[in-house]
This record gives C-alpha cells, sequence and structure tokens, in this order.
C-alpha cells in the first residue's frame, strides 16, 4: 500500500481525464493498493484481464522484470461503471514489456488503461498497442509514460493508440509522455481517432451484408491489432468475444 492513502485529483497528470467522482467512491485506501509482480531473470509472466463490472473499479500493479525477463498483459476494458487498469513496470537489462489493451462501451463510463515504463538499464524493449470503441458520452482513456534510464542504451520503446467513436457524444483521448535520458534509443508513439469507414460499410452493405454484421465485422478487424501479439488464437477469441459483446448490447 502506498504511504499517503490520498484521494488523486486532476492536477495529478495520471488522472486528467478520470472519473474523479468514481475514484472517490472507490476510496483512497483501495487506490492506493497494488499487487506486486516479480519476473526473474530469464522468465515470462502472461496475464490476461476482463474488467466488466458495474461498480467504479481500479486494478494496479507493479511489475519489475528480471535481466531477459518477459511480461505480457492483455486486457479488455468493458465495465459498465468507470474501470481503470495501470501498471506500472521496471525492465532490467534485455527485459520486454507487452501490453494489448480494449476499451470499449457506451452509457456515460469512463474506461482507461495507464502504464509507465521504466527502461532502468539497456537493451529492453517495449510494445504497447490500445484500441478504443465508444459511443454514448462515454470515454476511453489511454495514458502511457516511457522514462529511459540515462545508461539504458538500446532501448526499443513503442506505443500505438486509435479509437473509433461511434457517436458524437463519445470521446478518447491519449496522452503519450516520453522522458528520455539516453541517446541511443528508439521510441515512437502514435495516435489516431475517427469513425468507422464508410465506403468499407457501403461495399459491405452492396454485397448483402447485414449493417449490425457489417459493424461487428469492421470493429472485429480493429481491435483485434491490440491483441495479435497473444500468440495463442483460442485466446484471443474469447476476449474479443467479451468486447464484441459489449458492442452486440448496445442499440447502435
Amino acid at each position: 500500500m502506498s504511504e499517503l492513502a490520498t484521494l488523486p485529483t486532476r492536477h495529478d497528470e495520471a488522472w486528467r481525464y478520470a472519473d474523479i467522482s468514481a475514484a472517490e467512491a472507490i476510496g483512497a485506501e483501495a487506490l492506493n493498493t497494488w499487487r506486486e509482480v516479480s519476473v526473474a531473470a530469464g522468465e515470462t509472466h502472461r496475464e490476461t484481464f476482463v474488467l466488466d463490472g458495474d461498480a467504479p473499479a481500479v486494478t494496479r500493479l507493479r511489475v519489475a522484470l528480471g535481466e531477459g525477463a518477459r511480461a505480457e498483459f492483455f486486457a479488455v476494458n468493458a465495465a459498465s461503471g468507470s474501470a481503470r487498469l495501470e501498471i506500472e513496470v521496471t525492465l532490467a537489462r534485455a527485459a520486454h514489456f507487452e501490453f494489448g489493451g480494449v476499451t470499449i462501451g457506451g452509457g456515460d463510463a469512463t474506461r482507461e488503461f495507464v502504464t509507465k515504463t521504466v527502461h532502468a538499464e539497456p537493451e529492453g524493449t517495449s510494445n504497447q498497442t490500445v484500441r478504443s470503441v465508444h459511443w454514448g458520452t462515454a470515454s476511453g482513456n489511454f495514458l502511457g509514460e516511457i522514462n529511459v534510464a540515462r545508461h539504458a542504451q538500446k532501448t526499443d520503446a513503442a506505443q500505438d493508440f486509435k479509437a473509433l467513436l461511434l457517436e458524437k457524444g463519445a470521446s478518447a483521448n491519449a496522452v503519450p509522455q516520453l522522458e528520455i535520458f539516453a541517446d541511443d534509443v528508439k521510441c515512437a508513439h502514435g495516435a489516431t481517432m475517427g469513425q468507422l469507414d464508410e465506403s468499407a460499410r457501403y461495399y459491405m452493405a452492396a454485397r448483402g451484408i447485414d449493417p449490425d454484421v457489417a459493424q461487428r465485422l469492421l470493429v472485429q478487424a480493429f481491435l483485434g491489432d491490440a491483441l495479435v501479439a497473444m500468440g495463442d488464437t483460442d485466446a484471443q477469441g474469447e476476449l474479443l468475444d467479451v468486447a464484441l459483446a459489449a458492442l452486440e448490447r448496445s442499440a447502435l
């Protein structure tokens, strides 16, 4: 637990777009509770998360990767209430951090992923891919901070965020942050937001595909990028089914 069990405010960069009223409902003690994950040198840790509850929720992890270790986290945030998954990871030499996340849903919930990736030693790599699909007045957020220590040469870090907004009232926010003190590194980030490709929908409708089915197929293809690194097609399919179930429950 954190030394200071305090409630966040919008003055905190990591909570800029968060639902502060939901955070207050969760309470300071729960918000400041972290699960510690330590991955020994050369080992691999894989974990999946499904956030689909009705009540506000926050899950926070601190991850330490040993030399040559690998951590892979994949998550679907389709909660009806505001929900947040936060991961802080510190990489030793030649370690790798992989994160793939999907936020999806309607209503007025705020669904977000927040990551802090610390490349503390040379030759570490990290890749983060987040896809967001929202409607109603919902919001999908990704705040990703990458820190590269002064001696962490040969770091290779990337973040990629894309959002689809299916209704005008929905929103998405991406805040990539890079703090780099080494000079021989590769650090990249990208963020795009838009609507479904109407030409693709027209093409599919012209070939007799039902509009609801067409929308589902287009959203599925869009979300798939976030989970492709899983490697396990069955597990990937299960997470996609969770995400698409949120779309099917909507009135869109």
